[in-house]
């Protein structure tokens, strides 16, 4: 009984809080750092680079599997956390960099289209390691330290994010409340997957399948970098 208690009042409790981010970040929108179509290819962005697996997927799918959604929910925080930090960082740096060395821009563009074909050719040849990662005790701290180590933060900030978001506060603000908003959901998606898998509800999936469907979404994703490389 207890169980079906709490788990009502952590969905709300992450509702209000997605709620909270959305709002915030309508109202810091008035910045005008997005155009409508730039904040909705924005959003695709970044939420083709999110829901791919990858190392804090699969701890979050992890810790689904061996916490269940209630107690595991609380993780995409730390998630947030980390890509906030990791962005802020490698934003600043590239922002500040790019005057003493104005090819930098296309350097790391160019690294990211490599490193997105990249992880589409690891993930055609492998399979999704949740049920290992599941062994080891997944909390907020070792979820943080591995999205703070993760190369997708030196994609968004020197590809996904605009220039002028490390440049102005509001423009800052803007953009981050809308990278969180789109994140928590993915966050909770990854959770609830695990925890359906805890729960035997997806015997029906097959890893395999995943991980080269995503290939796929990867692999045009990196041909878009590469296309706008030479506009």
């Amino acid at each position: 009984m207890r169980a079906f208690l709490i788990a009502p009042t952590t969905a709300r409790r992450a509702k209000a809080c997605l709620n909270a981010v959305i709002a915030t970040g309508s109202k810091a929108l008035s910045s005008a750092v997005f155009a409508t179509s730039e904040m909705m290819l924005f959003v695709l962005g970044v939420g083709i680079v999110l829901i791919t697996p990858g190392p804090t997927n699969t701890l979050l799918a992890a810790a689904g599997l061996q916490q269940g959604w209630c107690r595991a929910a609380r993780l995409a925080g730390a998630e947030a956390a980390g890509y906030v930090v990791a962005i802020s960082a490698w934003g600043g740096f590239l922002a500040h960099a790019m005057h003493a060395w104005t090819w930098l821009p296309s350097l790391v563009r160019m690294a990211s289209c490599v490193y997105v074909a990249y992880l589409a050719v690891r993930m055609w040849r492998t399979t999704l390691a949740i049920e290992a990662s599941s062994r080891q005790d997944v909390g907020p701290r070792t979820l943080f330290v591995a999205t703070l180590l993760n190369p997708k933060a030196v994609l968004f900030a020197g590809t996904i994010f605009p220039p002028a978001v490390f440049a102005h506060a509001s423009d800052y603000v803007a953009a981050m409340c809308i990278f969180v908003a789109t994140l928590l959901p993915i966050g909770f998606l990854w959770i609830a997957f695990g925890a359906a898998l805890g729960r035997g509800r997806l015997a029906w999936i097959s890893a395999e399948g995943m991980q080269r469907g995503a290939s796929v979404v990867l692999a045009a994703f990196s041909l878009t970098l590469a296309w706008s490389l030479f506009q």
